[in-house]
């Protein structure tokens, strides 16, 4: 068990090289609180990772009714018993003292606490007023990437079945609706076609837009012992900053920002050009080829390089390596979600593997990956924006076969128009066309673009707003009710990982005081508005987390997506499985189109597809026309420049993201003390060519404008690449003593991103603004505030030595 490694100063702790097709090796990481030791342990209680994506499954431990540490679970598929940063440590925020125990009603302008009757009676009377004076469409849900699939469906069925309402998505908007999107583009319908196990056998890896090292850490640890090994696979990386990937890599393309599609489709030319294309797989799987073969015929290296501003040597030895694989797996994420023409590059990206055969063997596969723990449960159980188990909106008959198990008539499911998107739903508020919005385990104020505006319309005093969390925070701070939830390892449910692997968490303590899981609040929103079916018996008809499991596996039943070999019991014993999981595929499905593609067909389909750069939707006969056989849709996509170009006024490209120590805007992460520690405030990151341009030296405190904001944030120079100033978005107000600012420049990065989003995806691009640096004041010979481990490395030669900044602050102190 490795528990003495400083895993804050070494994320990715020690190695376990391993060769292709060797399965990997177990190394099983833990942390426990101060003074316990594992045989201290009353009970052990299985769960998964709520801080990422990628499940890695773990216990908890628990002594005396509290969390005192976690362990990896051995014999796990996802992670074989490793452990991250945010893993070992993010638990401790469950004991935080500024838990919310206590439901908040508004009474004069201010939150004050009130018992569960009250705060829940005022929501159901807003709901019912509403309902009766304005209708459905003044009623929105928006929700997280954080809860659990039981919680996920039943706020579907009272949202879409019970209120009738359009407008549900979940923030999962922000971080992965392109690559559900991209997904159905291509695919027909939602789901990974690989598997984590395809690292395994894979000769070559090539990451889009994925920091795989701060994202999902124990990924990253997977590839490391595959490099470490005999045979390492090659690795490509496209991300413009010096991630722990583009230090690896055989090949790093540090692209401009927003010209994505511009290299995938020199990438394809060249493959093209070369003859390095499956020509039988093609025929027997595919519709669309001749189209990009004809769109990418002028998309050389060179002209991409213009583009690009990489040098078209870089692109060739990209392509040659693509061309080359024999077994080959490709993993896109926010670089390109969140960037311009988001879902027409993870297209391309899929187009790869579609002209190169390479799907449905091991070491052959791609990887749309998500961004938070339950994304794809949001997106399966159609709590982002779709309908529930993949079906299509625009299908009659799959809308019949949803009222058909929800037990109503197909006119009470909404599906006139597309479900509401986000973006568009806070635009309605703000218009006042939506009066009452329900936020549940998300903080837009802090994480959604251009925060001025957000606040001021969730200040409205015509928008009535609910929020659900375990803190008071930025948005709580403005809702007219707050409800007290319980969190991972309080409750009970099931996730689903990026590689499509269902773990069971289950509830280890009580949750502080009267909080409650978020199943049981909604459970009581539906009871209160006495939901009912076409018989007039509840709508919601189950109880607890596992008779709502069974009302999904029902649901999923026959659909890309189905549950219905599954069970807490075979989760408890076999730890995580893949979907679909059913008496075809008893014991899961590690990866998906083995034989063919499968739900492409035009009356099986998730999705017609869209036009990539308008967004607007194809209806069943175009999509007939175009792949009666129900093949892969290989759609090609021409480069268009960003909407917000560089000026003499805004000189570089702002760029947003994560850091390997927090998770979104640190509600949790920033209440772990190693965590916080290593990462304690925002700071901003330029070259040293654009450092010396500005006159700006390490540490120097500067700000960041756009034309829609400014934030302030110590300078750390990094080897990124120049014309770009990256700021991560973690950072909001909660622990700062001023809160936002009325004017002026702020803490958080999204006080400056445009409101905008992807055409296709409706996914906000948060790597796309233009923006401008300024000296506020020197810095006294203090570094910035940011890890050393990770890309925002000082520059070398020359830079800080390496073990300086958060996480040398913290290392230092725990010893």
């Amino acid at each position: 068990m490795e528990t003495s490694t400083d895993r804050i100063a070494e994320p990715w702790g020690s190695r376990s090289a391993y060769g292709p097709g060797q399965p990997w090796p177990v190394r099983v990481d833990a942390h426990f609180a101060a003074g316990v030791r594992p045989a201290d342990v009353e009970r052990w209680v299985p769960s998964a990772s709520l801080l990422h994506s990628n499940g890695d499954a773990m216990d908890i431990a628990v002594i005396g009714g509290r969390i005192v540490g976690v362990r990896g679970r051995a014999v796990d598929r996802v992670n074989r018993g490793r452990l991250g940063p945010k893993d070992l440590f993010g638990w401790q925020a469950n004991a935080s003292p500024d838990r919310l125990t206590r439901p908040l009603v508004r009474e004069g302008g201010r939150l004050v606490e009130c018992d569960w009757p009250t705060a829940m009676g005022r929501v159901v009377s807003r709901s019912r007023q509403l309902l009766t004076e304005r209708g459905p469409g003044s009623v929105g849900f928006y929700t997280s990437g954080q809860l659990f699939l039981e919680e996920y469906y039943t706020l579907t069925v009272l949202a879409r079945a019970g209120i009738g309402t359009h407008h549900l998505d979940g923030n999962t908007r922000l971080c992965t609706a392109t690559a559900g999107e991209a997904l159905k583009e291509s695919f027909g319908t939602d789901g990974q076609p690989g598997s984590y196990t395809d690292i395994d056998h894979a000769d070559t890896l090539a990451l889009f837009g994925h920091n795989v090292a701060e994202t999902q850490t124990v990924l990253w640890m997977r590839i490391l012992d595959r490099l470490e090994g005999p045979q390492p696979p090659r690795l490509i990386c496209v991300d413009p900053r010096p991630t722990p990937v583009a230090r690896r890599a055989t090949v790093h393309l540090p692209l401009r920002g927003g010209t994505n599609v511009a290299l995938l489709n020199a990438l394809l030319h060249e493959i093209l050009r070369t003859g390095r294309i499956d020509r039988d797989f093609l025929a027997a799987h595919t519709v669309g080829f001749e189209g990009l073969q004809a769109q990418v015929a002028a998309c050389t290296p060179q002209w991409a390089a213009g583009i690009c501003d990489v040098p078209a040597r870089l692109i060739c030895e990209a392509a040659e390596i693509l061309g080359s694989a024999e077994r080959l797996v490709s993993t896109v994420l926010q670089g390109v979600y969140q960037s311009h023409q988001a879902t027409a590059a993870a297209v391309q990206v899929n187009n790869l593997h579609l002209v190169r055969g390479m799907l449905g063997r091991p070491g052959a596969g791609v990887l749309q990956m998500n961004g938070q723990p339950t994304a794809q449960n949001t997106r399966e159980c159609g709590a982002n924006g779709d309908l529930p188990g993949f079906r299509n909106w625009q299908n009659e008959q799959h809308i019949a076969d949803l009222a058909r198990v929800w037990n109503v008539t197909p006119d009470r499911i909404p599906h006139d128009k597309p479900p509401t998107p986000a973006m568009e739903m806070f635009r309605y508020a703000e218009q006042g066309s939506i009066r009452m919005l329900w936020i549940s385990g998300t903080n837009p104020a802090v994480s959604l673009p251009e925060l001025h505006r957000i606040r001021s319309l969730l200040a409205q005093e015509r928008l009535f707003v609910v929020v659900q969390d375990l803190y008071l925070t930025e948005t709580a701070q403005l809702a007219d009710v707050v409800l007290p939830a319980a969190t991972w390892g309080e409750k009970t449910g099931t996730f689903t990982n990026a590689d499509r692997t269902v773990h069971l968490s289950e509830k280890a303590v009580d949750p502080p005081g009267q909080a409650r899981p978020d199943l049981d609040i909604f459970l009581d929103y539906a009871a209160r508005m006495d939901f009912r079916d076409k018989d007039g018996t509840p709508l919601v008809a189950w109880h607890d987390a596992p008779s709502a499991f069974e009302a999904w596996q029902r649901c999923s039943a026959g659909r890309p997506c189905d549950y219905t070999g599954l069970s807490y019991d075979r989760l408890r014993e076999a730890g995580g499985i893949q979907w679909p999981c059913n008496d075809q595929a008893p014991h899961g499905t590690e990866r998906l189109y083995t034989d063919g593609i499968t739900w492409a067909d035009p009356d099986l389909c998730e999705s017609y597809g869209k036009d990539l750069e308008t967004g607007a939707p194809a209806d069943s006969t175009a999509y007939r026309s175009l792949n009666p056989q129900g093949k892969a849709v290989i759609r090609s996509a021409a480069y268009l420049p960003p909407p917000e170009g560089t000026s003499p006024d805004f000189p570089l490209q702002l760029n947003t993201g994560r850091t390997l120590y927090h998770f979104h805007t640190r509600t949790k992460t920033g209440r772990a003390p190693q965590l916080d520690a290593a990462a304690p405030d925002v700071w901003a990151e330029l070259s040293a060519a654009e450092a010396a341009a500005h006159a700006l030296g390490e540490g120097d405190l500067i700000e960041v404008a756009t034309p829609r904001g400014a934030l302030r944030a110590r300078l750390r120079i990094t080897d990124m690449r120049d014309g770009m100033v990256f700021v991560p978005f973690h950072y909001g107000y909660w622990d700062t003593p001023d809160g936002p600012p009325p004017d002026g420049a702020g803490r958080a990065a999204n006080e400056t991103t445009p409101t905008d989003w992807d055409p296709a995806s409706k996914q906000p691009l948060f790597k796309t603004g233009a923006a401008r640096v300024s000296l506020v004041t020197r810095s006294d010979g203090t570094p910035a505030p940011a890890p050393t481990t990770t890309a925002s490395a000082p520059a070398s030669p020359g830079g800080l030595p390496p073990t300086a900044g958060g996480a040398e602050a913290y290392a230092t102190h725990d010893r």
